[in-house]
């Protein structure tokens, strides 16, 4: 907690009296206690206001317009809030670069609805892209199902400027599509929720918006033949955009297949599927289905919604160890999995259950190469650790850590291993 008026006069002094106010408890993260929310106006008054809180030895978590603040481990502090929303304006549009710059309080769908005026778009299909930030959607990367077409945001951005906690505004990337000088800081800070810096800035490659898009569906008796057509069709030379499977308790697993392409292209690639697929049927449905994952992420307190990443040959031994610990806890659940291997669980039941269910889950898929990480869960076990085993990678990810932010003053303890 803060305990001087000086703090809060410095904090005043770098953003301004208008900018600075005090939080109410719907600020608060996780539970967590803040004492103040900074809204600066721009770059500078953003890595000011991060400089003197860094000075002052308080924790400081970035908000853009909170989607997914609870995402992570509750933070160890978090005595000041920093808000992005006063920078949200998309700064460029190199539409025959095809390249855009945007604030990071700038929402998805802001960003969509410029670039379709010159008939483009960020070939990103994250949750709730009318409240998720660029600055949120990089630092939780949240990649969909497009993912498989055009590659994770890692594969996206290509420039970026953030804010240190010693106050300096480092970019690095540029503005063309081949950019491969220097260190890759856009793809270090893309998954690190918001605990190296504060991201003001970014500049994704951009791609020409379909012609024509259908999506077909098909369901199996069982996972197993579901995995043999998801590898064949993965095997195969169709062009899909991108290619989920859907499930829950007590139903068949269905597959969604969506393909971006003129008329006639999307009707060879319709009779290419219908010869992998055989005696299965594919039939055409709404472009809704897509919307899966945004409904399994609704939130409710009685449930826990977890990423889950597997193997892409390993889709029907995970589902299969999820039926069976789902069932022996007595305990709902929904599935949506792209051909990745990626994909979003939830589980719904009472909160004993719900720990007994995750820990052996992330055993089994840890076992095999795999995470589970919570995205959330009830408040009862808010202590649960989100993230499960770090592996090999902790030790280094806590030297960036000490080196970019050695007071750990952004999000201290919400990333992997309490970083």
């Amino acid at each position: 907690m803060l305990k001087t008026s000086s703090i809060e006069e410095n904090l005043r002094a770098a953003v301004g009296s208008q900018n600075l106010r005090a939080a109410t408890v719907g600020d608060f993260v996780c539970g967590v206690r803040s004492q103040f929310v900074a809204e600066p106006e721009n770059e500078e008054q953003l890595a000011a206001l991060l400089s003197c809180a860094n000075e002052a030895g308080v924790g400081v978590v970035p908000r853009g317009r909170g989607s997914k603040l609870d995402w992570g481990n509750p933070p160890k502090r978090a005595d000041v809030i920093l808000s992005t929303a006063r920078l949200n304006r998309v700064l460029e549009h190199a539409w025959a670069d095809l390249t855009v710059t945007a604030q990071s309080g700038c929402t998805v769908q802001a960003l969509q609805n410029t670039l379709v005026q010159h008939g483009q778009r960020l070939a990103c299909d994250c949750l709730w892209p009318e409240r998720a930030t660029i600055g949120g959607l990089l630092s939780t990367n949240d990649s969909g199902a497009l993912r498989l077409r055009f590659g994770a945001l890692r594969d996206l951005i290509i420039g970026v400027t953030l804010a240190l906690p010693d106050g300096t505004l480092a970019s690095s990337g540029g503005k063309v599509v081949k950019n491969v000088a220097g260190y890759d800081l856009p793809k270090l800070v893309t998954g690190a929720l918001g605990t190296l810096g504060v991201i003001t800035r970014a500049v994704f490659r951009v791609h020409p918006l379909p012609h024509n898009t259908r999506t077909h569906s098909f369901s199996t008796e069982n996972w197993q033949t579901m995995q043999a057509h998801i590898l064949s069709i993965q095997d195969s030379k169709l062009a899909h955009a991108a290619l989920q499977i859907r499930c829950a308790a007590s139903g068949q697993p269905s597959a969604d297949i969506r393909f971006e392409a003129t008329e006639a292209g999307i009707s060879a690639q319709e009779s290419q599927l219908r010869n992998l697929l055989g005696s299965t049927c594919a039939e055409q449905v709404p472009e809704s289905v897509w919307k899966a994952r945004q409904e399994l992420c609704g939130w409710t307190d009685s449930a826990v919604i977890a990423k889950i990443s597997v193997l892409p040959a390993g889709i029907a031994t995970m589902a299969g160890d999820l039926e069976k610990i789902a069932n022996s806890q007595k305990l709902q659940w929904q599935l949506v999995v792209q051909a990745t291997g990626v994909g979003a669980l939830r589980l719904d039941g009472e909160s004993n259950r719900l720990s007994a269910a995750v820990e052996q889950l992330r055993s089994d898929v840890e076992g095999h190469g795999g995470s589970v990480v919570l995205l959330r869960r009830p408040k009862a076990l808010v202590l649960l650790d989100a993230w499960g085993n770090p592996g090999d990678a902790l030790p280094l990810m806590r030297a960036v850590k000490r080196h970019l932010d050695p007071k750990s003053t952004l999000n201290p303890g919400r990333f992997v291993g309490g970083i």
